[in-house]
């Protein structure tokens, strides 16, 4: 049977750049919470952060062997550079890019989509109490 996950990422710094953290969830496809994970990942931007969480999403999603994946972003950025319909010109964003291309290969079907930030409250919750302790 086909294994279908639904993973909500989202990251985020308190200052751009400041600290910052991710907020992962992952799900199955009947919604069900397969994995959460919440990380403080020091000083770096906005966008740095939300392809840490992405990063991080993924290499946690091997252990579940999907053969789809299904990415769900509140960063039009990062899933526009993931669709490859913008480039990636930050030079820092650059290897997060390759790093995220790189480790789909193993994953079978891989889907990024946009949605809004309301849609994505438990990963933003997620970060947001990492970053409440850390900061």
């Amino acid at each position: 049977m086909a294994k279908i996950l639904k993973i909500f990422t989202d990251g985020g710094a308190r200052g751009n750049p400041g600290p910052a953290a991710i907020g992962i969830v992952i799900k199955d496809d009947n919604d069900k919470v397969l994995k959460t994970h919440a990380e403080y990942i020091g000083e770096t931007t906005n966008n740095q952060a939300e392809y840490r969480a992405l990063i991080k999403a993924l290499q946690l999603a091997e252990e579940f062997k999907p053969s789809e994946v299904n990415c769900f972003l509140d960063s039009e950025l990062v899933v526009k550079q993931m669709k490859q319909e913008y480039r990636v010109k930050d030079k820092d964003l650059q290897p997060l890019f390759i790093k995220v291309w790189n480790l789909t290969v193993n994953l079978g079907t891989v889907k990024f989509k946009h949605i809004p930030r309301e849609l994505n409250k438990e990963a933003d919750e997620l970060l947001n109490q990492e970053l409440d302790n850390h900061t």
